[in-house]
């Protein structure tokens, strides 16, 4: 990848796109955000739906300021996601990002060490690479994709790690959801700790 250095050193990031929408998912659903989607994940969800994201290189070397001067142009709010954005050295991004006073969410899967500084982290698990076992004490949400039954038990495992006061989410994958969400709803009234978590984005018809 031209650029390689700069991109390891985290003064450029793969970039796959940015853009102002409306956050569907989570906490903060219904909120105004800049997103920034960083290119590059090796995770390996099966049931990913931006894919596209996986390849590093097909994503262009972008200056950290350059993206930091275009999302301040738009919002006081930032949502890093990816692919997995902790695959590289996000400090210098979330230090450019600070330098414009602006809130920093991001959303991982946990599965690389933390770099950067985040205002809310939204900690999403996935079974190929689970998180690395530092990320229970600083996650402010976690988002669990329930694709089978299986996967309440397993977000029960990681609910019983989190810090207290972690908003905890179940959310059913997309191509699921006809199925998953009559069993969510009757789990959550079960476990009131649960919420639900919709992809609203998708439903607006918005990215």
């Amino acid at each position: 990848m031209k650029f390689e250095a700069e991109v390891q050193a985290g003064t450029m990031v793969p970039l796959m796109e940015e853009f102002y929408t409306i956050q569907g998912e989570g906490y903060h659903t219904g909120k105004a955000a800049y997103f920034i989607r960083i290119g590059g994940c090796d995770v390996g969800c099966h049931w990913c739906d931006v894919k596209e994201s996986w390849n590093a290189a097909l994503h262009p070397p972008t200056a950290v300021e350059r993206i930091a001067h275009n999302a301040a142009a738009y919002s006081k709010t930032v949502v890093v996601t990816g692919g997995e954005p902790l695959t590289w050295n996000m400090k210098p991004l979330t230090d450019a990002l600070k330098a414009q006073d602006i809130q920093i969410h991001i959303e991982t899967s946990g599965a690389y060490p933390l770099s950067g500084h985040w205002d809310w982290i939204c900690l999403s698990p996935k079974k190929t690479m689970p998180p690395r076992p530092e990320f229970y004490a600083v996650a402010d949400e976690l988002k669990v994709i329930v694709f089978n039954r299986h996967d309440l038990h397993w977000a029960e495992e990681h609910a019983a790690n989190v810090k207290s006061g972690c908003a905890l989410f179940l959310q059913p994958e997309w191509s699921k959801r006809e199925e998953m969400l009559p069993i969510i709803t009757d789990y959550v009234m079960k476990n009131p700790k649960w919420r639900i978590g919709l992809q609203s984005h998708k439903y607006i018809g918005i990215p």
